[in-house]
């Protein structure tokens, strides 16, 4: 068996760190009830999508979860309004106080709708020094008015990605929405519904497995080095 090569002499041994399972071990574990916030993708008065979400909601609150759900209608699109706007203030404080959320949209020429889009484009990357969505948990689902697709939740777990949140593996995708619904608005029992309890008892699972521990996961050597790069910097810079 041939030995293993040093690390190349571009690595910063400084921020270099081998990771282990002791940072996995919080001292304290969180006893409060996970935090989950629903966004959804539609703002017709019989939204499926809404549908779908109140019923996701349901699931997670007899699962001892925390819910809020934020209401899409009156939020502008992005740059249309200031940072200031009450709906966009609210999205924001939600992000921010959620540790897990799912994300619920109809799927409309092959993609999600403008307004799931909308409502991600206005949750920023960062906000101070605060992340508003980095380590944090999600789920996301669809309704198709036809047969089943996966496009739309393809798209939001690219964003998802993008936004860096560990999103869960399992999702649901209800095809033909209008018929899993009573009048009363309530899922019927399929095997869609009994899908979306999978993925509603895996995003708990993850929420707390990982809840305390997600900034041990998302920490990255490169923001390590960037960072002491910049302190590096202010420390060392002569005095005025």
């Amino acid at each position: 068996m041939s030995e293993i090569s040093s690390p190349s002499s571009n690595l910063d041994a400084a921020c270099f760190q081998i990771p282990n399972q002791t940072p996995l071990q919080p001292a304290k574990v969180s006893t409060h009830a996970p935090r989950i916030l629903m966004l959804y993708g539609s703002l017709r008065e019989r939204s499926y999508s809404k549908l779908l979400t109140l019923e996701a909601t349901r699931l997670l609150e007899s699962m001892g979860a925390e819910v809020r759900i934020f209401d899409p209608e009156g939020l502008p699109q992005p740059d249309g309004a200031p940072e200031s706007h009450p709906k966009v203030l609210e999205l924001r404080e939600l992000a921010t106080w959620s540790e897990g959320m799912v994300w619920t949209s109809p799927e409309r020429h092959g993609a999600m709708t403008g307004i799931m889009k909308s409502q991600i484009d206005w949750i920023p990357l960062s906000q101070g020094a605060v992340r508003p969505t980095q380590g944090k948990t999600l789920a996301v689902m669809e309704v198709s008015g036809g047969s089943q697709s996966f496009n739309a939740v393809n798209q939001m777990r690219v964003l998802g990605r993008w936004m860096r949140m560990i999103t869960i593996p399992n999702q649901s995708s209800v095809a033909k929405a209008f018929a899993e619904f009573d009048e009363a608005g309530r899922m019927k029992p399929s095997a869609f519904y009994d899908r979306v309890v999978d993925v509603m008892e895996e995003l708990v699972k993850f929420t707390l497995l990982t809840r305390d521990v997600s900034p041990y996961l998302v920490d990255r050597y490169s923001e390590r080095k960037e960072t002491a790069a910049e302190l590096s910097k202010r420390v060392n810079q002569r005095s005025i």
